[in-house]
Parts: C-alpha cells; sequence; structure tokens
C-alpha cells in the first residue's frame, strides 16, 4: 500500500485544485493521500468526493504555521481533527489574517524596486485562499523576476530579505494542545530541515511531546540522513507514530506524489487515534 500523508491543493500553496490533486495521487500509483493544506480544511469536501469517485483513500488534515518564542518556524501537520472545532478555528482565522496583511506589507516593499502590485498577486491566488509567499513568488515568475518559485525563495524572499516581513503564528505547543482538543493527531512536520531556516532545539520536541504530540514527520527530503537517524531515535524512545511523505505542491516545487511513504501501520494508528474526523473511503 502507497501512502502519502503530505499534499497540498491551491486552497493554500500548491497548484492544483484538490480534485486534480486526487487524481494526480491516483494516477501516481497511490492507495492513500492526505491533504494538508496550510492552515485551511476548505478543499475536504471536494477531495473527498474526487477520492470516492477515483477510488482512492483520503485522509483530512491540515498542516498549521507555527512560530517558537525564538522565533524559529514549525509547522505541525493534523489528521482527523474536527474542523469546526472552535478553539482551533479561531486560532487557525488569527494566522491567517495576520498572513494577509503580512503579504500585503511585503508587496508594498517589493513594488518600490520591481514590476509587481497586489492585483498581481491575487491573479494567483484561488477563491477562498489565503495570500502567502509561494503567491508573491508566482507573480515575480509572471513579472520575469524570477524562473520559479524555487529561485524566489533562495533570494528575494527569503527571511534575510529587506522585504521580509514577519507574522503572527502560534506557539508549537498551543497548537499540539488545540489539535488534540480537536480529537486530531498532531504530526511534527519535516522537523530537522535545516536547509529551510533554524530548527529547534531538543527541548522544543520533548515540551511538544508532553503537551500531546503524536508522531514525527521522518522520511521528507528536506530532513537530511543524520537527522532522520536522530528522529528515529527520538520516535522509539518516546512511542511516536513516524511518517514519511511528498510535501507535494503541484508545480509549486520539486517533489513529486509518493517520493516517501508511510506504514499501513503508522497510518492505521494514525486513523485509531483520530477522533475528530473520519478517513475517506
Amino acid at each position: 500500500m502507497k501512502i502519502d500523508l503530505h499534499a497540498h491543493s491551491h486552497v493554500s500553496d500548491g497548484t492544483q485544485t484538490p480534485a486534480v490533486l486526487v487524481a494526480a495521487a491516483k494516477n501516481a500509483g497511490l492507495d492513500v493521500l492526505a491533504l494538508t493544506d496550510h492552515d485551511s480544511t476548505s478543499g475536504w469536501a471536494e477531495a473527498s468526493l474526487a477520492a470516492r469517485e477515483q477510488g482512492i483513500v483520503l485522509v483530512p488534515g491540515m498542516e498549521i504555521s507555527c512560530k517558537t518564542r525564538e522565533g524559529i518556524s514549525v509547522h505541525l501537520l493534523s489528521y482527523l481533527h474536527d474542523p469546526f472545532n472552535e478553539d482551533l478555528l479561531e486560532e487557525i482565522t488569527k494566522s491567517k489574517d495576520a498572513r494577509l496583511s503580512r503579504a500585503e506589507r511585503m508587496v508594498e516593499r517589493l513594488a518600490e524596486d520591481y514590476p509587481l502590485n497586489w492585483d498581481d498577486v491575487t491573479q494567483h491566488v484561488a477563491p477562498g485562499a489565503t495570500v502567502g509567499r509561494p503567491h508573491i513568488a508566482d507573480a515575480l515568475v509572471a513579472a520575469g523576476v524570477v524562473e520559479d518559485r524555487s529561485e524566489a525563495f533562495a533570494s528575494i524572499l527569503t527571511s534575510h530579505s529587506r522585504y521580509f516581513v514577519s507574522h503572527y503564528a502560534p506557539d508549537p505547543v498551543l497548537a499540539v494542545q488545540l489539535v488534540r482538543a480537536a480529537g486530531g493527531v498532531p504530526v511534527f512536520a519535516h522537523p530537522v530541515a535545516s536547509a529551510r531556516g533554524r530548527v529547534v532545539a531538543e527541548a522544543t520536541f520533548n515540551d511538544m511531546i508532553d503537551a500531546g504530540l503524536l508522531g514525527l514527520e521522518i522520511d521528507h527530503r528536506d530532513n537530511p540522513e543524520e537527522g532522520r537517524a536522530w528522529l528515529r531515535k527520538l520516535a522509539a524512545r518516546k512511542d511516536l507514530i513516524v511518517t514519511g511523505s511528498s510535501d507535494y505542491h503541484g508545480a509549486g516545487k520539486p517533489n513529486l506524489l509518493g517520493e516517501n511513504l508511510t506504514s499501513p501501520e503508522a497510518l492505521a494508528r494514525i486513523e485509531a487515534l483520530g477522533t475528530g474526523t473520519a478517513v475517506v473511503r
């Protein structure tokens, strides 16, 4: 069984509709796909219908953008949580509102040096999606400033750029607690992806585990091999679920569906622990 538990649609920063994403997963030979758009469950209904039509199992999920007190970015995958949980919804809405105002400020700064305005950016945003740096990157590509998203993030949109603006995001410990309270299964996404920026210290892992963290996304292209070895030891010591996935974004990233996979045993544990919503079959 081929199981990929991390993929994005155009509801966040992917480039395909939820239905097209599910069809792409089927064509890639996957048996199970998780839809994990950033801070949104808006794609669940369309993806669920497509999954039944395609004969593929869908795991409803979400990727929550978090930030530690030290300013380190942390991404938390949430599987099978209640999408209507008021406390989780309130926190996610707060983050989305902050991301929108942040994007507006970044575009204002970029417009001083590049042929870019807000309308150029919103042309790349699906209805209902929150504007983020990937959409700004797409606008820069369309304007001929950079070749692709990767170049944009490596230069103009890096966190060290003068155009960068930070935004509110919940502490990862709080996010774990909210996901658990919503009946979800929290899994730390690409936790040692040092190429993306600073990674958290072991103390943060322990704090998140104490708060109810249930898994680690270990097999991910951005986790270096030595980091994966350390994560496997931690997972064994703390009896955490081990997942692997593509973090697929369509044409937005080079990641390919199914390039890393999760075991059926890990999926069974997620399904047993998730009480907020059900796997779609």
